[in-house]
């Protein structure tokens, strides 16, 4: 494997492997090989922000069995050797505050402002441990592990994850989609929606957040619980006078989008569960 491009080197080896590939949802798909699955799509590649590739099984949710399956570690997901890489590139960074735990890190969440440039980050462990991080040029690993300074003033704004295809989303006056976390926003994105969500969970959301969707169609996915309820009429209040439409939707099977698509439901299949502020062809039904 001599190409630079690590996509490109996992692409090439699962062809070399007779192991069938799709693409869809702007992502390579293939089969969950690391547990001898059967379904086509539960593997999902692509390009990373920062270069490299990210690989993400559903049914393991995570990396770490698909890469010891095809014999690959994770410095293999970059585009370069990591010994060979500068330290100040905070989200190719793999180190994670719980890893003493023998924790392992399965997903980096990257949040990035209008023009793209990194404001801060979320890490998830297999052990489902949150942790945040913002960059830091001063620091060895180019990151800090809070986003707080000693006096608890917040150090980097708040911003939408994925803002600048909301943005995008946004002037193409498509329809965005909000979650309660980065997992189904990815669900969400995977099938061709434009979603986004904030970072920390349920709770979490604020008008700062919300400033970003003036004029904007909106469609809220509540979890199905009581959290999830709370959270999606705090983001519905948010958004009053705000956008321009709001619907409220939940997952026709599970919990949440990540479980909905999972049962192999489409975006369409969703369960309108209210509309706080709908469409004028839609006011005066119900």
């Amino acid at each position: 494997m001599t190409d630079g491009i690590a996509f490109n080197r996992l692409a090439d080896l699962l062809r070399d492997r007779g192991e069938p590939t799709r693409y869809q949802g702007g992502a390579l798909r293939t089969r969950g090989i690391c547990h001898n699955g059967d379904s086509p799509g539960t593997v999902a590649i692509r390009r990373g922000n920062n270069g490299g590739v990210v690989v993400h099984c559903h049914k393991c949710d995570g990396n770490t069995d698909f890469l010891a399956a095809i014999g690959w570690t994770e410095a293999d997901l970059f585009d370069e050797p990591l010994s060979e890489r500068p330290r100040d590139r905070p989200a190719d960074d793999t180190w994670i505050p719980c890893q003493d735990r023998g924790h392992k890190r399965v997903a980096q969440y990257v949040y990035r402002d209008a023009n793209g440039a990194v404001v801060h980050g979320v890490t998830r462990c297999d052990h489902k441990c949150f942790a945040q991080w913002r960059p830091d040029d001063t620091n060895r690993s180019g990151r800090r592990w809070s986003l707080n300074d000693k006096q608890g003033k917040r150090l980097v704004p708040l911003v939408p994850y994925r803002l600048p295809e909301l943005l995008a989303a946004k002037e193409a006056d498509r329809v965005i989609w909000i979650a309660e976390g980065e997992k189904d926003v990815h669900a969400l994105v995977e099938h061709g929606l434009a979603a986004t969500c904030n970072a920390a969970g349920a709770g979490k959301w604020t008008a700062e957040h919300a400033a970003y969707l003036e004029g904007a169609d909106v469609t809220i996915v509540a979890d199905r619980d009581e959290k999830g309820r709370e959270h999606a009429t705090a983001v519905v209040d948010s958004l009053r006078g705000v956008a321009r439409t709001v619907y409220v939707v939940q997952a026709r099977t599970g919990k949440d989008a990540h479980d909905h698509f999972a049962a192999g439901h489409k975006d369409a299949d969703f369960h309108q569960v209210w509309a706080p502020i709908p469409h004028p062809a839609d006011r005066g039904q119900g």
